[in-house]
């Protein structure tokens, strides 16, 4: 099945230029629909108004961190099956371990290019 290039995409991240960054690369790889979050409590409020075809979100936020909303988005009925791809800083295996317990669908550590977020995006949409 093709992915569908005009899906919307949600990135979630408190830092505006790591926002401004991914929407720069999901761009080169020709997502032009996306919206954006600044932390875990606005993602999931965007979630649950509007339909996605796929969740980048950055780790270290607050109030509600990205592995929360993940668990919030895995607990709800509506989002539990939605693409979820986790960004963080930190390589540590029991970040990885918690992360793949709470059903991320896939994990990239910063930094990061166009190649590895596209690598990352076919292994949980399929190719495009």
């Amino acid at each position: 099945m093709a992915v569908d290039m005009n899906m919307k995409v949600l990135i979630v991240d408190d830092y505006k230029t790591m926002l401004r960054i991914l929407r720069n690369l999901l761009r080169q790889l020709n997502f032009g629909n996306v919206e954006d979050a600044t932390d875990g409590t606005m993602a999931l409020e965007k979630l649950r108004e509007d339909d996605y075809g796929l969740v980048i979100s950055d780790w270290n936020m607050e109030p509600m961190t990205g592995i929360e909303l993940l668990r919030h988005v895995r607990g709800d009925e509506k989002l539990k099956h939605l693409p979820f791809i986790m960004i963080t800083a930190e390589s540590k295996s029991e970040n990885v371990i918690a992360a793949k317990e709470a059903g991320v669908s896939n994990y990239i550590v910063k930094p990061f290019n166009a190649e590895t977020l596209k690598g990352k995006m076919v292994s949980v949409l399929g190719d495009f």
